[in-house]
């Protein structure tokens, strides 16, 4: 299996403190070292004879107020969807002084499968002078097909049952900040799908699937309380610090809800640099994800459906699903060139899935891989990731990510 992600395109400029790491950039003993760092965009002006050494013109242009406009177009290949092409578009800015502000963005793409899946998203992280305030949007639209394996631990790659569905994804979020790193906020979250139905010409549901009960349609809808705490100079790529974020959502039939049911999403992450002062991380992410009440089949967590869309690499997303989800991940990220070019990973990762409708928790699913980086830009520290994961009964595959996986 091969699978393009594209949901890191948002985190490149979502929520990161550029205005310290460009500081960082030019400041100190590190200035030389910073300055002989490259990226792809270094070896392009290379290739076309031009200067090689415009950090400082680069970090000016960030500092500057102005919107930073980029427009990039990707490929890949699923053996869900088949050829994937993509057209992706992100507008970075500030809202105020640079020093005192996290940078905002905007990101939309246009993303159509060779299987005629088509996925519209329309991503927004402002910032408002001093970080007082951030305000996050995420809207998409699916068109998507795809497998499921039916419920609990014990599902099987041969019990995948196509489906094909329309999904709007209406999410929106208000933060305030009552301390240096702490927030709080409430948002709404609305989800809607239709025509729900197996692939034509497939044999019938799978028997988990036809028990929990599927429909042909179903709504969750209701508010969204979030805690957050965030210590990361650059959540990019972060060299340290610790991050956690609590939402609880009560989906409410009042509010136009199939069922009345509620999740909790506990996301914690923490990085420490290792060796002290040098570029590499070792970076651990707990992720888990509760519900209570019916959610509808397509609402219940499962394996790569997290906001970012990048738990369970060496599953298939959508592999394991049921009413709770516990996942951990943990990476290690190290240079492999001393300009900062190429970089190196190895992770390993573990999820569990409660077993319907016991919800007991008994099986585990590790997978593990390494991958590479290369670094798109040295300013903000985003890279290429390309990832080879593993994991049980022959499971495997490629996946690419624009930015960190976490």
């Amino acid at each position: 299996m091969i699978w393009l992600s594209l949901s890191g395109l948002s985190a490149l400029a979502s929520g990161s403190r550029i205005a310290e790491s460009c500081l960082d950039t030019l400041s100190g003993a590190d200035t030389a070292r910073k300055v002989m760092q490259k990226d792809i965009i270094d070896i392009f002006r290379q290739w076309k004879n031009k200067d090689k050494s415009d950090s400082s013109v680069r970090v000016s242009k960030i500092r500057s107020g102005k919107p930073i406009f980029s427009v990039v177009p990707a490929g890949g290949y699923t053996l869900s969807s088949g050829l994937t092409g993509s057209i992706n578009v992100n507008t970075a800015f500030y809202t105020s002084n640079p020093k005192t502000t996290n940078i905002s963005s905007i990101t939309t793409n246009f993303i159509y499968s060779e299987y005629k899946q088509m996925t519209i998203p329309v991503q927004a992280n402002i910032w408002t002078r001093d970080n007082n305030y951030n305000f996050l949007v995420d809207w998409r639209f699916f068109k998507y097909p795809q497998d499921t394996y039916g419920l609990g631990s014990d599902s099987k790659l041969s019990d995948a049952t196509p489906l094909e569905y329309r999904h709007i994804r209406l999410h929106q979020f208000a933060l305030k900040r009552i301390g240096k790193s702490f927030f709080v906020g409430l948002g709404f979250a609305y989800d809607k799908r239709w025509r729900i139905k197996k692939v034509d010409g497939q044999d019938n549901l799978n028997k988990d699937v036809e028990e929990y009960g599927l429909g042909t349609k179903s709504s969750s809808t209701g508010p969204v309380a979030t805690v957050s705490y965030d210590s990361r100079t650059n959540s990019i790529n972060p060299l340290k610090g610790f991050y956690t974020n609590m939402q609880f959502r009560p989906n409410m039939k009042s509010l136009g809800s199939t069922n009345s049911w509620q999740s909790l999403v506990i996301d914690v992450r923490r990085y420490f640099n290792l060796p002290r002062g040098s570029q590499n991380t070792l970076a651990f992410w707990n992720y888990n994800w509760l519900t209570i009440g019916k959610p509808p089949y397509l609402d219940l967590p499962a394996t790569g459906w997290d906001p970012t869309n990048n738990t369970g690499r060496g599953y298939i997303q959508g592999r394991f699903r049921s009413t709770n989800l516990l996942y951990f991940e943990s990476e290690y990220r190290f240079a492999l060139t001393k300009n900062g070019l190429f970089g190196g990973v190895l992770f390993a990762n573990a999820q569990s899935v409660s077993d319907w409708p016991s919800k007991s928790f008994r099986k585990v699913a590790p997978a593990g891989g390494l991958g590479i980086r290369i670094k798109v830009n040295k300013t903000s520290g985003a890279n290429i990731g390309i990832d080879y994961g593993f994991g049980m009964d022959g499971s495997r595959g490629l996946f690419v990510n624009l930015g960190e996986v976490f």
